[in-house]
């Protein structure tokens, strides 16, 4: 019996192309359907994680680290997801060439878009800093995906330190929404983040428990705005 093909050999294999001079649309137009399209994704990951590392000026142990963070990497698959970073960071196109294409497969606002997003946001916040360049292309990435600004900002507010977060942009609800407009808002984020939806959309583990962690930050806004307001 042959042996399955790993996440990793085949993201290799698909970089691979992209090194020896495939364009970038070619390659991900092969990787449009499931199970290749969580190559597709964790490609996308690499790519602008590689490109948001530099952002900064300066590439870190932390935030080459930070992909472990978003993938599980086994030992024996070090020396391909080792590969994949190299040939990403040393690719000649453009962070918002990487976004466009990721964002024409799966469709501008796309629900994976915002894990996607996420995971970006994980690697900026590796260094234990949020350098206003990763905040410029974390923008510019998310305006590329065709995802709101207060999406853009709800996220931020989740995931940035130094203030707690403000449960209504979480929610992406004004202050002082009324309680069954924020209730109406925080269930339709209940229904987006599932962890089963991201699963159904055959993305990698890793990407479900992106949503597990946000699905707690969107029921513990709710719950702070409804204690406060007696709903």
């Amino acid at each position: 019996m042959d042996t399955p093909v790993s996440l990793w050999t085949r993201i290799s294999e698909a970089l691979s192309s992209l090194a020896r001079g495939e364009g970038l649309a070619t390659v991900f137009d092969r990787l449009r359907t499931p199970p290749e399209r969580s190559v597709a994704f964790t490609i996308a990951v690499i790519a602008l994680g590689a490109k948001l590392a530099k952002a900064d000026g300066q590439v870190t142990r932390d935030e080459v680290a930070a992909f472990r963070q978003v993938f599980t990497i086994q030992p024996e698959e070090e020396g391909n997801a080792a590969r994949v970073f190299n040939l990403a960071r040393s690719d000649v196109a453009g962070f918002d060439a990487w976004a466009r294409r990721i964002a024409v497969m799966f469709g501008p606002g796309a629900e994976v878009l915002k894990d996607l997003l996420e995971g970006l946001f994980l690697i900026a916040l590796a260094d234990g800093e949020y350098h206003p360049a990763e905040d410029a292309f974390l923008a510019e990435v998310a305006r590329v995906f065709g995802l709101s600004d207060a999406c853009f900002r709800s996220i931020r507010a989740r995931l940035v330190p130094g203030a707690e977060p403000d449960p209504w942009m979480v929610l992406g609800v004004a202050a002082g929404t009324p309680l069954p407009d924020v209730r109406k808002a925080w269930r339709a984020l209940v229904r987006e983040t599932h962890p089963d939806r991201a699963a159904a959309r055959g993305l990698p583990p890793e990407v479900v428990k992106l949503a597990e962690r946000r699905l707690i930050a969107v029921n513990r806004a709710w719950e702070m705005i409804s204690g406060r307001r007696g709903g």
